[in-house]
């Protein structure tokens, strides 16, 4: 009885010990377990996975030897005021990607014709030719908002849906036809997963948010608490 009374006296430290220490598990025990569950999804599934790298490449092509080209002086005559310039492949032809200011323009390295922003029919040819699986192409979409898997691509942009089990994405830039980004399923959840791990339910981006400083020091303290009347009882049972 003496024991019970102890245990339950206002005026000890232990009684006030555990009342926080249950009261805290209570309140940070449901983002403790996504914590963990989160970390089990993140450490299971490979970065290079959710990267999507297996999905889609972006490795360059090579420039074809000889070939007919405009000149840079003549470039520069019909497109003036460019600040810098590059050669590359887009699919079956090679073309220039000239920065004017603010604006990026693809220009056919033959013919000097602008061929940017890419329409529909050549974002498709190009989504098949880095797509790796052997899915077909469920639609095209224009991209005026982004959506939350890519807030914080430059829009607008051309988003290319697969009919495959992971319900791919591959978003491009009409202006330079760079590949944006790649979303799947497993990313998704990995996104899903990240937003409960670090808190941040708008951007999904800030680890530093005041929310997880919170519950970080709540967890901590849930801790000490326990580390305290563990103590506290071996301490309690020696003396009897």
């Amino acid at each position: 009885m003496k024991a019970n009374t102890a245990r339950n006296n206002p005026m000890k430290p232990a009684f006030w010990a555990r009342r926080a220490h249950k009261w805290i598990g209570l309140i940070i025990g449901v983002q403790a377990l996504l914590w963990m569950i989160s970390g089990v999804y993140m450490t299971v599934i490979s970065l290079d996975i959710i990267h999507g790298d297996h999905l889609a490449h972006t490795h360059s092509e090579p420039l074809y030897p000889g070939a007919s080209r405009l000149g840079q002086a003549e470039l520069a005559t019909r497109y003036p005021g460019i600040t810098s310039l590059r050669i590359k492949r887009l699919l079956a032809r090679e073309v220039y990607e000239v920065r004017q200011g603010g604006k990026t323009l693809l220009i056919d390295a033959a013919s000097g014709k602008q061929v940017s922003p890419l329409k529909e029919a050549t974002v498709l040819e190009l989504a098949k030719a880095t797509y790796q699986g052997d899915a077909k192409v469920d639609r095209a979409e224009w991209v005026t908002r982004a959506p939350q898997e890519v807030a914080t691509r430059p829009v607008p942009m051309w988003a290319v849906h697969f009919a495959d089990r992971g319900r791919t994405t591959l978003y491009f830039s009409p202006d330079t036809g760079e590949l944006l980004a790649r979303r799947h399923s497993l990313w998704r959840w990995f996104d899903f997963l990240w937003m409960f791990h670090i808190m941040d339910y708008e951007a999904r981006s800030d680890v530093n948010n005041t929310l997880l400083r919170v519950a970080a020091a709540t967890g901590l303290v849930f801790a000490l608490c326990g580390m305290w009347l563990l103590f506290y009882s071996f301490q309690r049972r020696v003396r009897q």
